[in-house]
C-alpha cells in the first residue's frame, strides 16, 4: 500500500501548471509478475490512487509500464524517479485520470513514483510507491552506426540506410527493434531488418524524398536484448539527405547517366567488367556510393604475386560500390575503350576528368544503378539492400510491418 497525505490548496495551481495539455490513450494492458496496484482510498468525494507495479514490488522487468489511475478525481501531477538520479518520462490521458511511462527502466534500479491528484471535494491528496527493477546479468552496446559523421558527413544520399551493429548477439530481437524510432521531415514508410544477430538495418520503402532531416533515437537503457542482458545507454544520431542524384548505366551500351532532381547533369562514357569469368563481370544492379577515396591500391582478386593474370594498381579518385572490390574510378590506361567496350577486371572505368567530377559530386548513399550483366549484385554484398523487393525486407523485420516514420519534432 503506497502512503498518501492530504496537500495544502496552493499545490492545485503548482500542479494545474505542471499538467498541461498533453494527451494520450492509455494502454492499459501491463507485464505479468508486477503485483496488484497499489491504491489509496480517502474519504467520501476525495480521489484515490492505483499504482502499478505495487509498492515495494521486485525483480520488475525494465519495459514493464508504469501506469497510475485516479479514481473519483484527476491527476495533477506524476513523478517516477531513481534512487541514484534519473527518471522516467510519461503521458497523461486527455481526461487526466491516467498516466503510463515512456521508454524503459534502467536494470538494478529502485524507482519511486509520486503522484498527486484532486478529488471531486477540490482537495489533492499524495500517494507514493516503490518499486526495484530486476538485475541485468550481461548487457551490450552499440558498436557502430551509419551514417556516421566522421564516415560519411552529415549529408547523405537518398539510398542510404541506417545501420547498426552491436557488440553481442542479440536473441530478443522484438525487444531491441520496438525500442528504435526513426523520425524524419518529411513522411517515409520504412522497416527494419535484421542481417545477423548483431546487425539491423533500416531503409524506407522508396528512395528517400531529397532534403529530408532523419533522426535515429535509439532507446536502448534496460531494452532487453536476451535473457537477463540489457541495453547501457541510448543514442541518437541526425543526419541529413541531400539531393536526389541516381547514376544509371547499361553495362553492355557503356555509358552513365548522372540524373540530379531528375535532370541529366553528366553523362560519362565507361568501360565495365570484361567477363569471360564470372569474377570479371560488374555485377548488376542498384548499388550504392560506400566512399569516396582519393587514392586506391588496387590488386588482382585470387591472384598472388608471380601468378598469371596478377596486378597491383595504385588508384586515383575512386567510389566504391560493392565489397567484393567494384569502384568508379579513373582509368587513363582505358580511355579509348570507355563508351566503346568492356575491358576491366569489374570496376567501372571512366576518364580522369570524369572521376575527379564524380568523387566531387558524389555523396555516400547515392545510388549507381547498373544493368545488363549476367552477374547479380548479392543484397549482402556492401550495401546492396535495394536488391530486395519490400516484401523480402520485410521478412526479415522481428516486428513483421513497415511504418511511417515520425514527424521530426525540431526540423
Amino acid at each position: 500500500m503506497g502512503h498518501q497525505r492530504r496537500l495544502e490548496p496552493y499545490l492545485r495551481r503548482r500542479g494545474a501548471a505542471a499538467v498541461g495539455l498533453l494527451a494520450l490513450a492509455l494502454v492499459t494492458s501491463c507485464s505479468a509478475g508486477v503485483g496488484a496496484a497499489t491504491e489509496a482510498t480517502p474519504n467520501a468525494a476525495g480521489a484515490s490512487v492505483s499504482i502499478t507495479p505495487a509498492d515495494k514490488t521486485g525483480d520488475v522487468a525494465p519495459d514493464t509500464p508504469v501506469l497510475v489511475a485516479a479514481q473519483n478525481g484527476t491527476l495533477v501531477r506524476v513523478t517516477v524517479t531513481a534512487a541514484k538520479g534519473g527518471a522516467l518520462a510519461g503521458v497523461l490521458s486527455a481526461d487526466r485520470t491516467q498516466w503510463r511511462s515512456k521508454g524503459t527502466a534502467k536494470p538494478g534500479t529502485t524507482y519511486t513514483v509520486t503522484a498527486v491528484a484532486r478529488g471531486a471535494d477540490g482537495r489533492t491528496t499524495e500517494t507514493t510507491s516503490t518499486f526495484s527493477v530486476v538485475k541485468a546479468t550481461s548487457s551490450f552496446e552499440v558498436e557502430s552506426i551509419l551514417p556516421s559523421k566522421d564516415v560519411t558527413g552529415e549529408t547523405v544520399g537518398v539510398g542510404m540506410p541506417i545501420m547498426i551493429t552491436f557488440d553481442r548477439d542479440i536473441t530478443d530481437r522484438v525487444g531491441v527493434e520496438r525500442n528504435l524510432e526513426v523520425q524524419s521531415s518529411k513522411p517515409v514508410f520504412g522497416a527494419w531488418h535484421w542481417f545477423d544477430d548483431r546487425t539491423v538495418h533500416f531503409r524506407p520503402k522508396e528512395f528517400w524524398p531529397a532534403h529530408t532531416k532523419v533522426r535515429l533515437i535509439a532507446r536502448l537503457a534496460g531494452a532487453r536484448g536476451g535473457e537477463g542482458m540489457y541495453g547501457k545507454k541510448d543514442y541518437v544520431l541526425d543526419f541529413k539527405i541531400g539531393r536526389s542524384q541516381i547514376s544509371k548505366g547499361r553495362i553492355d551500351e557503356h555509358y552513365m547517366r548522372v540524373k540530379r532532381d531528375g535532370k541529366v547533369v553528366r553523362t560519362i562514357p565507361f568501360s565495365a567488367g570484361q567477363g569471360g569469368v564470372m569474377k570479371y563481370h560488374t555485377t548488376s544492379g542498384i548499388h550504392l556510393a560506400m566512399s569516396r577515396e582519393p587514392v586506391t591500391v588496387m590488386t588482382s582478386p585470387g591472384i598472388g604475386p608471380g601468378q598469371p593474370g596478377y596486378y597491383q594498381l595504385t588508384v586515383y579518385n575512386t567510389v566504391r560500390i560493392s565489397n567484393s572490390g567494384e569502384y568508379v574510378h579513373s582509368a587513363p590506361w582505358s580511355v579509348g575503350s570507355q563508351g566503346r567496350a568492356n575491358v576491366s577486371h569489374g570496376c567501372v572505368n571512366i576518364s580522369p576528368e570524369n572521376a575527379r567530377w564524380f568523387i566531387d559530386n558524389t555523396l555516400i548513399g547515392d545510388p549507381i544503378i547498373l544493368t545488363g550483366s549476367p552477374r547479380p549484385l548479392e543484397p549482402t554484398n556492401g550495401w546492396g539492400h535495394w536488391q530486395e523487393s519490400w516484401q523480402q525486407w520485410l521478412q526479415w523485420s522481428s516486428l513483421g510491418f513497415g511504418h511511417t516514420t515520425t514527424p521530426l519534432a525540431a526540423a
